[in-house]
């Protein structure tokens, strides 16, 4: 059985112009990382002109769907009908998107079917975390 699920989306970039233009993006569940979903834009979609990823909470981004998550970093919410919002916000400034809910309710379904919600923590070995730790430390 696999342990990671990627699934691309489009993103439409909420900017100052009146057109929001679509930029491809990666959703990845790994359930080596039970706990976190992350986020990736490729470089001609960035600023900076990297991959940019970002890595939020899988319950954040279920919780966004049905009302607006998040104080830090990463902010969910939903958009009218059919539609959730996205924030990235970093020193460099501020990335709002677009996606289609649908597509994060299909992702999130295909995650929860690999590990379900709650029992994230039976995919976590603690003492082979702890073991790596150490041994880096010395």
């Amino acid at each position: 059985m696999s342990t990671l699920i990627e699934q691309p989306v489009e993103a439409r970039l909420v900017a100052a112009a009146p057109r929001m233009p679509s930029i491809p993006a990666m959703l990845h569940y790994d359930r080596r990382d039970p706990f976190a979903v992350r986020m990736t834009f490729p470089a001609p979609a960035t600023l900076e002109g990297v991959e940019v990823c970002w890595t939020f909470s899988r319950e954040l981004l279920s919780a966004g769907l049905e009302g607006p998550e998040g104080h830090g970093d990463v902010r969910v919410r939903p958009y009218g009908y059919d539609r959730t919002v996205l924030e990235f916000h970093a020193p460099e400034g501020t990335a709002v998107v677009h996606v289609h809910s649908k597509d994060i309710r299909h992702f999130l379904q295909r995650s929860t079917e690999l590990v379900p919600a709650g029992l994230e923590h039976l995919q976590v070995d603690l003492d082979h975390d702890l073991a790596e730790l150490m041994r880096d430390a010395c």
